[in-house]
């Protein structure tokens, strides 16, 4: 089986990156966009481009029934729905499916399981995965809050059931912050979620983010192509992700790839999709949650295996076969990826949207630049921040570091207004933590109040 057409339900730097793909597979692609996004390269890139509303994402992107109906006017019979906006979206899926559309991505019941992080804690016991003490599934009430984290003792992280991408989380270090943190959490969550359910577990406060890159396909394969340490971040929000971990022992690598295949397989998990867990200072590993979508930074784990992940997504969903098996997964050399992001760290991240006066990407051996903007484009301020996303690739870690640093020095981005998050990406590059591999999910948090504290004195 092979689609006659994909339509690309999103934009930017992901919806650009899909349709190389698929051109290379020789399947037409159709982009839709929204009137922010009317002269952006993946528009152009794509064979055909649908109008879908206007620049809230809520009209166009995040609106269902736009998107079906470009499908359907193009005679798509796929579509891909990238990373954010409806990637995660069971009821889309099932619209999708409603319409004979295939949907790339997991099957919707899968959505709907793995999507709420307070029962797939659960499913992932069940499959023999180790998970932090915590809540049995969503607590009922502020007083069913205070009586779990009475048990499993204090810090404890209340997050969002139906939270991703870093947004819903708190933590709270005693019974007086519990309530203020999870009348916070619950009202997030209705919000931006529509679900106000949320879960504890114990906080670990110094612990390393790992992730595995999961495939699976519809003929019974489950498998994986190695881990990502992702522990610099700000906020929940991932900085600079690497593959492999640094300072995992060889025992816990090999455990982590286990279980993700193990608990992919129990909620019959097919398609890519990411199994996060959190490593402590001890070397134990414990389940966060699974991410039934790419990631952001899976051309991480593409430089490291030459494996092209979008390309087995397509597969997967046309019904073949995955097209190697797991003794064929080689993990060779060591990648780095560096969000550049149109942001000010120095004014708490705050976003710097603008028009590009120069954007000059970096070249040389081993350094991919995956981005949707070009030289005179506009950031808009209705999106996601992000401009670029640099990834190298070298024989060690500490070339790779080198290179990265290299690659970022020659990135070149200008515009009235806007800021960039290039010059703390080469900060923290530069510090011994790093280089050491010694950093946390505190780290740069850290580094940046050492900064600020060398700035005030």
């Amino acid at each position: 089986m092979s689609f006659r057409k994909i339509l690309i339900a999103n934009r930017g730097e992901i919806a650009l990156r899909v349709a190389r793909t698929c051109r290379e597979m020789g399947i037409p692609t159709v982009a839709v966009y929204s009137t922010a996004d009317r002269d952006a390269r993946f528009a152009a890139y794509a064979d055909e481009a649908v109008h879908i509303g206007p620049a809230q994402a809520r009209r166009s992107y995040l609106y269902a029934p736009a998107v079906i109906e470009a499908a359907l006017q193009t005679g798509a019979d796929a579509i891909h729905p990238g990373y954010g906006f409806l990637s995660e979206d069971a009821d889309f899926a099932r619209i999708c499916a409603d319409n004979g559309i295939t949907f790339i991505g997991p099957r919707p019941e899968v959505m709907d399981c793995v999507g709420d992080k307070a029962r797939v804690r659960s499913l992932m016991a069940e499959a023999g995965l180790p998970v932090l003490p915590g809540s049995d599934g969503a607590v009922a009430s502020l007083s069913d809050a205070e009586q779990v984290a009475a048990r499993i003792g204090y810090p404890v992280i209340v997050k969002a059931a139906a939270g991703g991408g870093g947004r819903g989380i708190e933590v709270a270090r005693d019974r007086a912050e519990l309530k203020d943190v999870y009348r916070r959490t619950t009202a997030f969550a209705r919000q931006v979620f529509g679900n106000g359910e949320v879960y504890l577990e114990r906080y670990i406060p110094v612990a390393r983010h790992v992730e595995v890159q999961l495939l699976g396909d519809e003929h019974g394969t489950v498998l994986h192509l190695g881990e990502r340490d992702c522990s610099l971040q700000r906020r929940n929000q991932k900085l600079v992700e690497e593959a492999p971990s640094p300072v995992l022992p060889d025992g816990v690598r090999a455990a982590l790839g286990e279980y993700a295949v193990a608990g992919a397989r129990h909620v019959g998990y097919t398609g890519a999709g990411t199994m996060e867990f959190l490593v402590d200072a001890a070397g134990r590993a414990t389940f966060m949650e699974i991410n039934a979508r790419i990631q952001v930074e899976h051309p991480v784990t593409e430089m490291l295996t030459g494996v092209d992940i979008v390309r087995e997504q397509i597969r997967v969903a046309a019904g073949e076969p995955l097209s190697f098996t797991q003794d064929q997964v080689e993990l060779a050399g060591a990648a780095i990826e560096c969000r550049v992001n149109a942001e000010d760290p120095d004014a708490g991240f705050r976003p710097t949207p603008g028009r590009l006066a120069v954007f000059r990407p970096p070249g040389g051996p081993g350094v991919r630049v995956d981005s949707g903007f070009s030289q005179g484009d506009m950031v808009p301020p209705t999106y996601d921040s992000l401009i670029a996303k640099l990834v190298v690739w070298a024989p060690t870690r500490a070339e790779a570091i080198a290179r990265a640093d290299r690659a970022l020095a020659e990135f070149a981005v200008e515009g009235a207004g806007v800021a960039t998050t290039i010059p703390l990406l080469r900060r923290l590059l530069a510090q011994p933590e790093f280089a050491e591999g010694r950093h946390t999910t505190r780290f740069v948090e850290e580094f940046l109040s050492r900064e600020a504290g060398l700035r005030a004195g």
